[in-house]
């Protein structure tokens, strides 16, 4: 398998077919790749859609979550029947353009680990935006990564990394710790941002502290240093003060209700 895509859906069922055929679109010809669309628990008709779907291609696959997750989980669980060389990781809204998969998937046979994408002009509410910035700051202070590379939610990675990464328990999730912990070649390409097809972001400010909570429970400094001693405070702020408001699952493995292969 050259290619596997991996969707994380919540209540998307008015955009994924369409999704599916602007993908199906823009892959290379006779090239061999896979669909996995994870539904999130959507509270609309997300899951039969992607049932439908399955049906009708025989390059969808579908998986449905017993509860809601949030997306680095759901991926996670997506990546565990992943079987492509390369992996795209993409949003279910329709504002990645499925235009450049064959991008990233070039920049990754170049001989990069990780490919992420910089949004040109982004069609993102303010709000979303600054919370953006303020998630990019503090990651790349928690990770030690280049400020300058943006850990979007739009990216490709070799199966190497997919392999490393599957390796963790699940316990916590933080997807982007893990890219810059098992990669050695990471870089990424300038895309044109388009607006949601319908509806709003389902991505919150309290999606925002549960990604941060999954990164530092997941950093583990052995250096005794002022890093360690600022991650230890906020790993202690996390447990007394937000443990009831993030969507916190230190003890859960996630569950998988059904799936259409």
């Amino acid at each position: 398998m050259k290619l596997s895509i991996v969707i994380p859906v919540f209540n998307s069922s008015k955009i994924i077919i369409k999704l599916i055929k602007s993908i199906k679109k823009n892959i290379k010809k006779k090239s061999r790749f896979e669909i996995i669309l994870i539904n999130d628990y959507s509270e609309d008709s997300s899951w039969k859609t992607i049932k439908s779907l399955a049906k009708k291609y025989k390059f969808v696959r579908g998986i449905n979550l017993n509860e809601n997750y949030g997306q680095h989980y759901a991926i996670f669980a997506g990546l565990k029947f992943a079987k492509g060389k390369n992996i795209i990781c993409m949003d279910d809204d329709m504002q990645h353009d499925p235009a450049y998969i064959n991008k990233i998937t070039n920049v990754l046979d170049k001989g990069f680990d990780v490919c992420y994408v910089k949004y040109l002009k982004r069609k993102h509410s303010y709000i979303k935006i600054l919370v953006s910035w303020l998630n990019n700051i503090v990651s790349s202070f928690l990770m030690s990564k280049p400020i300058n590379i943006y850990t979007s939610s739009y990216k490709g990675f070799k199966k190497k990394v997919k392999t490393n990464i599957l390796k963790n328990s699940g316990r916590f999730v933080f997807l982007d710790y893990w890219m810059f912990k098992y990669s050695k070649k990471i870089t990424f390409i300038d895309v044109k941002h388009k607006k949601r097809l319908y509806g709003e972001t389902n991505y919150k400010f309290k999606q925002l502290l549960t990604l941060w909570s999954n990164m530092i429970f997941l950093i583990d400094y052995e250096k005794k240093n002022y890093k360690s001693i600022i991650i230890l405070f906020i790993k202690i702020f996390f447990r007394t003060f937000l443990r009831d408001y993030i969507n916190y699952k230190e003890s859960s493995e996630i569950q998988i209700e059904s799936k259409t292969f």
